[in-house]
């Protein structure tokens, strides 16, 4: 497929996924009727509505998807390894482990910046252990088992602070937020992770020509200029930056950034540097939509988007390995 197509394409779907979570919490004629008569009846009301409660969760989805998605494709590119995601190098748990010591001492009480700020400080130190464990000039290998422990024990943590929460509620409370979800987020919430996530954007969006380089090999890279080092560096400062503050303000939502890049490398060729763009776009178009689907699919109690992506990503992810196994046999 042209790239200036797909690109469209995928602008297109994010439009109409904006507009779904922009117009009504349900998605039913009765609700969008209902929401029109409201704005002519009381446009102040309405607009609040629009504003302060759905237009953050739609501009927080498009963040979190994008990031989810870019990241993917980075680490599948980097790592040659077409299971790789962004928790892969401890990102996300340890961001969950921040915002849940939040959480734990009570911080979440005096402040509505507690939690994401806890986030993004957890996901940070996790990055900081990463380095120290990986050293100066790792292999591709030292990084992912480094990833699977600083992953791993900061899991242990969260589970430790869940088993002796103060109080059955205080347990609840960090249970639903790890299951991840955009509900009752405001625009307090995008400005705290709007700079690292742009911070991680801009470290990843420049990595495509050595993406391409590496596909021939790491030896090939270097003939071609490609600095291997400063590569390895900006993937992983630029992962762990963007997803921290994704998890910060999000919660845990899984699955994205494998089956996103996977769903349209096909449609690039197969290209890294193709796939940085499309799988970002790609990205905040499956988590707009699923949020869309979120609203639709639970008429009581909200279903948590996390959920969701988990419920599409596992699947998906099962049948990636049978193909795998398959293609080595």
């Amino acid at each position: 497929m042209p790239m200036p197509l797909l690109l469209v394409g995928l602008m297109i779907a994010i439009f109409l996924a904006a507009v779904l979570g922009l117009v009504a919490e349900r998605i039913s004629a009765t609700a969008v009727s209902g929401f029109l008569t409201l704005w002519s009846e009381d446009p102040d009301i309405a607009l609040a509505i629009l504003t302060e409660v759905r237009l953050p969760r739609v501009v927080l989805g498009i963040m979190v998807g994008a990031t989810l998605g870019l990241s993917g494709a980075a680490l599948q590119g980097w790592l040659r390894n077409p299971l790789a995601e962004p928790g892969l190098i401890g990102a996300s748990a340890a961001g969950a482990l921040g915002a849940v010591v939040a959480f734990y001492f009570g911080l979440g009480a005096l402040s509505q910046y507690a939690v994401p700020v806890g986030g993004v400080v957890g996901a940070l130190a996790g990055l900081g252990v990463l380095m120290v464990m990986i050293g100066r000039d790792p292999s591709i290998l030292t990084v992912i088992l480094a990833g699977v422990a600083v992953t791993a024990f900061a899991g242990a943590l969260t589970q430790l602070a869940l088993n002796l929460a103060p109080s059955p509620y205080a347990t609840l409370e960090v249970i639903t937020w790890l299951m991840g979800s955009l509900a009752n987020r405001s625009f307090e919430h995008v400005w705290l992770a709007l700079p690292l996530t742009l911070i991680g954007w801009g470290l990843l969006a420049g990595t495509g020509r050595a993406l391409d380089a590496l596909t021939l090999g790491e030896d090939a890279a270097r003939s071609m200029g490609i600095n291997l080092v400063s590569l390895r560096w900006r993937i992983v400062f630029g992962v762990g930056f963007c997803v921290g503050a994704a998890v910060s303000v999000s919660g845990i939502i899984g699955f994205v950034g494998l089956v996103v890049p996977h769903l349209l490398r096909p449609l690039v060729g197969y290209v890294p540097s193709r796939m940085l763009p499309v799988s970002m776009l790609g990205g905040a178009a499956l988590v707009l939509f699923s949020d869309v689907a979120v609203r639709y699919l639970s008429p009581g109690q909200e279903l948590k988007l996390g959920v969701v992506t988990a419920l599409i990503g596992a699947p998906f992810f099962l049948f990636l390995l049978i193909e795998v196994r398959r293609r080595g046999q």
